[in-house]
Parts: structure tokens; C-alpha cells; sequence
């Protein structure tokens, strides 16, 4: 139980000190190129497309895997 709660400890600790120096990062450069919502979401749409168009070619081979191994 104490290594638990030691490495939560750690955990949260680092997650603080890393958001501070990105706060301070932030107040230094306010122009460091966030990334746009707009970017975020042909990002998601792009690889939710690739994953579908995958999982289809797989789905396809996988039905039809006796009839290409004669091919």
C-alpha cells in the first residue's frame, strides 16, 4: 500500500510541475502555436477513416481468405 500511495504521490507531483512550467511557458510565449480545434479535428477524421478502411480490407480478407489463396 505505501508504494502505491508513493508513486501516486510522484505521479501527482510531476503532473503539477509539469502544468506550472507549461503556465510559465505559456505567460513567456503567448504565440507558441497552440493547435486548433479545426486541426484537432481533420487529425481524429484522418485517422478514423485510415482505422475503418483497415479494418475493411481485413474484414474482406479474412472472409474471402480461401478463395485468394489460389491466386
Amino acid at each position: 500500500m505505501r508504494h502505491t500511495a508513493a508513486r501516486t504521490y510522484r505521479a501527482v507531483h510531476w503532473l503539477t510541475t509539469r502544468l506550472q512550467e507549461g503556465l510559465e511557458e505559456a505567460g513567456r510565449r503567448p504565440d507558441r502555436g497552440d493547435v486548433s480545434i479545426t486541426t484537432v479535428i481533420i487529425w481524429v477524421a484522418a485517422v478514423t477513416g485510415a482505422l475503418l478502411i483497415a479494418g475493411t480490407i481485413a474484414v474482406v480478407i479474412a472472409r474471402y481468405n480461401g478463395l485468394l489463396n489460389g491466386l
